[in-house]
């Protein structure tokens, strides 16, 4: 460190130095396509573990880095591979742990890429690629902040640093719990930062106190014990996509509020939000209606929300004058914070069999549940991280909830109970993750990295 800089200043000088190179590796981990799904290549999801590994290796601070994976209870299958570092603190300092996550998601209709999804590309200040936000992003951020801090302070600093590098978020962290248990010790934190969110926008940070649950399940959906012939037999036999469309269509009201009796929603203030920002984040065109009642803020943080994902039935291009035997849907529920998922998900299932037209035999499978999230922001590290992020960012941060689910945030409360858990990101709402066109805004990214390294050089200044 230059004996003219204070260690903050220094800190600061180190990370703003430390981006160009950190947006030249993510480059290099975009260009693994690391699907954790079933039916993907593991092997590359593998090769991304072996990249982050060596990440974190050339930094030479940590006392082990390992490639590890847990074996999934239900199953018996090991679990995708996850990287996990530690490090010791010393004379009293904290410790934090480090979270992102190195899988991503399948890139769907690659004709609707501007450019190739593994193939990192700059646009209008822009890095596009599947990943480039979520969540390669999020562990690049780590990576350059320690990277500052290192530079700026030295290897021996006494901040104590644990990473747990994940290499499933995506298809379900199926494991994440059993890794938990097993690495307990290694994971162990006074403070744990969740870089898996996002921002309020490209220019002013986030911290998340609040997400919402899952409840997911598919719904089969049976009237015939065979196909039958449409002519022959329609109009006095009910078939399975019929009954499909009249079930489905009890889930919500006139104006596309969720009508399930039993499903909570959350009485909270939520900020200024217009229809205006809303069209423009989520490519919503004129003409079309938003959907719900109360703020829209209100409707994406604090109430619960239905939607169909997935559909097996007959293709257009296969259809035929038949009457379908069954067909099956995915159903993904966002449950209000406070709401416990599984009661969300019996709330579901009771109101579907209720509701069940002509008779129709209901069967649930593949039911995952994640409950929700809300954060004591009473904490001295969330102080600290406040001000980091308006040291990074030059804007103060906004407390937002956000409605998508980060289930496994329950595993760390129940593992971890003493943790302040902190959930920052490095997407800004256009950076539309998991659709095609991911993308990272590079000067989020710049001034992510730096809010990081800031927190870190607070943290390695406080005793506990």
């Amino acid at each position: 460190m230059s004996s003219d800089l204070s260690r903050p200043a220094a800190v600061r000088e180190a990370a703003l130095s430390a981006v160009p190179a950190a947006l030249a590796d993510l480059g290099t981990l975009v260009r693994i396509p690391s699907v954790a799904f079933p039916g993907f290549d593991r092997a590359e999801v593998e090769r991304s573990a072996a990249a982050v590994k060596g990440l974190l290796d050339d930094l030479q601070i940590f006392d082990t880095v390992q490639i590890k994976t847990a074996i999934i209870p239900e199953t018996g299958v090991e679990g995708m591979p996850a990287v996990l570092a530690s490090r010791a603190a010393r004379n009293g300092r904290p410790t934090i742990l480090l979270y992102a996550h190195h899988d991503v998601q399948p890139v769907g209709d690659e004709a609707l890429w501007e450019s190739a999804p593994f193939e990192p590309t700059v646009r209008d200040g822009r890095l596009y690629g599947r990943g480039a936000a979520d969540d390669k992003a999020g562990v690049m951020a780590h990576v350059g902040a320690l990277r500052a801090l290192t530079e700026a302070l030295g290897p021996d600093f006494d901040l104590g640093v644990n990473l747990f590098i994940e290499g499933e978020e995506e298809a379900g962290s199926a494991s994440f719990a059993q890794f938990l248990s097993d690495n307990a010790e290694a994971l162990r934190a006074d403070v744990i930062v969740v870089a898996d969110s996002g921002n309020w926008d490209a220019a002013t940070p986030a911290l998340t106190v609040s997400l919402r649950g899952n409840a997911r399940f598919t719904l089969t959906v049976k009237t015939l014990e065979h196909a039958s012939h449409s002519g022959m037999f329609g109009g006095a036999v009910p078939d399975a996509m019929m009954a499909t469309i009249r079930l489905l269509a009890t889930l919500w009201d006139d104006d596309g509020a969720v009508a399930v009796a039993g499903l909570a929603e959350r009485d909270a203030e939520t900020p200024a939000y217009t229809e205006d920002t809303l069209r423009s984040e989520a490519g919503l065109p004129t003409g079309v209606d938003p959907i719900g009642r109360g703020s829209i803020l209100s409707r994406i943080w604090n109430k619960p929300t239905v939607t169909v994902t997935g559909i097996d039935a007959p293709s257009v291009k296969n259809a035929s004058n038949t009457l379908s035997p069954e067909v099956s849907v995915v159903i993904s529920s966002r449950v209000a914070p406070g709401q416990p998922a599984r009661e969300a998900y019996a709330a579901l299932e009771a109101h579907l069999r209720a509701h069940a037209p002509f008779g129709a035999e209901l069967t649930f499978r593949d039911v995952d549940c994640g409950d929700s999230f809300l954060v004591d922001t009473s904490g001295w590290a969330v102080a600290q991280a406040r001000a980091a992020l308006a040291g990074g960012y030059g804007v103060e941060p906004v407390d937002i909830g956000v409605g998508g689910s980060i289930p496994f945030i329950s595993d760390l409360v129940r593992e971890f109970p003493a943790a302040q858990i902190l959930v920052t990101g490095v997407e800004d709402p256009h950076a539309r993750a998991h659709s095609p066109n991911e993308s990272l805004h590079l000067d989020t990214f710049r001034h992510a990295l730096l809010s990081q390294a800031l927190l870190l050089e607070s943290l390695d200044a406080t005793t506990i």
